[in-house]
């Protein structure tokens, strides 16, 4: 009797992990399907936003935001980022837009991403009061909050590489800007299946983000764009 109750308990406890890991299985299909879902409705939805530099030719905007990368050996951009301010420089050259802004990573005083980058373009040709620098462009989502609230952007043509250019012109679109993007990318990159992974989770935050509205890290007194950029120097 004793031996049968035993069984019984086992058979329960069997019964009760199978329905708890089929549960756990469809849960996980579930949501993998809902975040394929989402990275798709937003590529296919911003996807007639990424233009050529022929095509950008045609536009007249407030702004040319690159957005920042990886620096190396502290003053050196990276392929990525200069791939990114090679675009916004012929942007620039083209007419696109008289100001240009570098949105990234200023948050330590031994890594300065906006410093590099305003450095580069000056190198390059563009007049330094002409570049506008945004120091707390700590993520996609941040910098593009920033032009539109902290700098009154209200068009905006984004220079990045293809993979970014999505989430960073939905983030734009929802943010109520005109919002394009021209392809920056002339190369292949090294570690790019990790971008293309941690772009796939990105666009996942940022969709969550775009409902909810979370403040950026800082806010700050507005800055006026046609105004001289060395005051944000």
């Amino acid at each position: 009797m004793a031996k049968k109750k035993y069984n019984s308990i086992w058979r329960r406890i069997l019964h009760v992990l199978i329905a708890t890991a089929q549960i756990i299985v469809v849960c996980g299909l579930i949501a993998s399907v809902l975040l394929c879902a989402v990275n798709i409705f937003m590529c296919a939805k911003e996807s007639r936003r990424i233009i050529t530099y022929e095509e950008a030719q045609d536009l007249e905007v407030d702004v040319i935001l690159v957005l920042g990368a990886a620096i190396w050996n502290g003053d050196t951009p990276s392929p990525m980022l200069q791939d990114r301010l090679d675009c916004g420089i012929k942007l620039y050259e083209q007419g696109t837009s008289c100001t240009m802004l570098m949105s990234g990573d200023h948050g330590d005083l031994n890594y300065n991403e906006v410093g590099v980058m305003l450095s580069y373009a000056v190198e390059n040709g563009v007049p330094a009061e002409n570049i506008f620098l945004d120091h707390a462009g700590f993520s996609t989502y941040e910098s593009l909050y920033r032009a539109k609230y902290i700098y009154g952007a209200e068009s905006v043509i984004i220079c990045t590489q293809t993979y970014h250019l999505y989430r960073a012109i939905y983030i734009g679109d929802m943010l109520g800007l005109e919002v394009y993007g021209v392809p920056a990318e002339t190369r292949e990159y090294a570690g790019q299946n990790y971008y293309d992974a941690r772009e796939f989770a990105a666009r996942i935050k940022d969709f969550l983000g775009c409902i909810f509205w979370p403040e950026p890290t800082f806010l700050g007194d507005p800055i006026d764009l046609n105004g001289s950029g060395t005051v944000t120097h």
